[in-house]
């Protein structure tokens, strides 16, 4: 299929709106690459503009080693599966499907065997001669699919493609382009979503947008266990990672902060003697939080349980301005409400971040 390289992309509205600026990305062939963020930080815009539909106003873009920018939609080798469908109401699911085909005057023969071939793979079959009308949502999606299938084209571009579905056919059709994927392992494909499940279920790797740029790349196991920067941390994982301020008091191969309200982090992010005393904040996802008789990394009274089955959610809410502490017990714990709780965490687990960046990764 094709590998993807973009270098320095930009785009401005009106000459001074930045939307995105320097995004510095390469996708090879084979990769299914999952662009996330908060609305409004520009994934559907950089999509947009892999696809041609929005023009690229600074930096290039190459496909195969050629450059882009200028290069109308239609010839770029793209196609896009959109939010809505988009799928003609008057016209059969076959003839949606074979509608572009068409238009690119291919032979009868070709048509059919291109349809054909898609429609086994998305287990279409039955309903070719149907109309969109007379189909669920998540066979619609799959049309719109089997409609960029057809066309073999060198990117599959993927936008918010499951929004539109309820809860359980989006499970249902997230596990289909799942295995779609894998019948096409040579294909390169982008998935735009904010679905964190989506993500970390479907993609290769993981492109987190935020302030107009890429605030992390990497597999999805990598962005969950060693996120470079606080943002990232509380973006990926649900609920978001616990964010608790302390200084740094003991130094070295394991690190000890002592944290601001009482509590001891202690971490396996290595420091130095010159980070002695610095301000920093620690980093705890709620699922690593665990009861403990010893010191505590935090203490406190829960405020509200939610008991979800597998796990239950306990919320302490601190004095002060402080943000609330999540932790995710297993089990039931309905009874762990209003009383007081001392967790812990295995400094595996403990992140440590100053200035916003994890030290980590610097």
């Amino acid at each position: 299929m094709a590998n993807l390289k973009l270098s320095n992309v930009a785009k401005t509205y009106g000459g001074a709106v930045d939307v995105l600026k320097d995004i510095n990305l390469e996708i090879e062939t084979g990769e299914l690459i999952v662009f996330v963020g908060p609305s409004g930080c520009g994934k559907s815009t950089l999509l947009r503009m892999i696809a041609g539909l929005e023009k690229i106003t600074g930096g290039t873009l190459e496909i195969d080693g050629q450059v882009v920018n200028d290069v109308p939609p239609s010839q770029r080798g793209i196609a896009m599966v959109f939010q809505s469908y988009a799928l003609y109401p008057h016209m059969t699911v076959r003839d949606n499907m074979s509608f572009a085909l068409k238009i690119a005057k291919k032979t009868p023969t070709e048509i059919k065997a291109a349809v054909d071939k898609a429609a086994k793979i998305l287990q279409l079959e039955p309903y070719l001669d149907r109309l969109p009308k007379a189909l669920s949502g998540g066979q619609r999606q799959r049309v719109a699919i089997g409609r960029s299938i057809v066309r073999d084209p060198k990117v599959y571009l993927f936008d918010e493609p499951l929004s539109n579905l309820d809860a359980a056919l989006r499970v249902a059709t997230r596990i289909e382009i799942a295995q779609l994927k894998e019948s096409m392992p040579d294909s390169t494909m982008i998935y735009v979503t904010h679905d964190q499940v989506e993500a970390m279920t479907l993609a290769t790797r993981i492109v987190v947008l935020a302030n107009k740029g890429i605030a992390q790349v990497g597999s999805p196991l990598d962005l969950y266990e060693r996120p470079e920067n606080e943002f990232v941390a509380q973006f990926i994982g649900s609920p978001a990672m616990n964010l608790l301020p302390g200084e740094v008091s003991r130094t070295g191969t394991q690190t000890t902060v002592k944290l601001e309200g009482g509590g001891t982090a202690v971490s396996d992010v290595p420091t130095t003697d010159s980070d002695k005393g610095r301000k920093v904040n620690v980093g705890v996802r709620p699922e690593d939080l665990t009861a403990t008789e010893g010191t505590p990394l935090y203490a406190g009274k829960v405020n509200i349980t939610e008991a979800l089955g597998e796990v239950t959610q306990l919320y302490f809410v601190p004095e002060g301005d402080r943000e609330p502490v999540i932790a995710k017990l297993p089990g039931i714990h309905r009874e762990l409400r209003n009383t007081d709780v001392r967790l812990g965490a295995v400094p595996a687990k403990v992140h440590l971040f100053a200035d916003g960046r994890s030290l980590l990764y610097r």
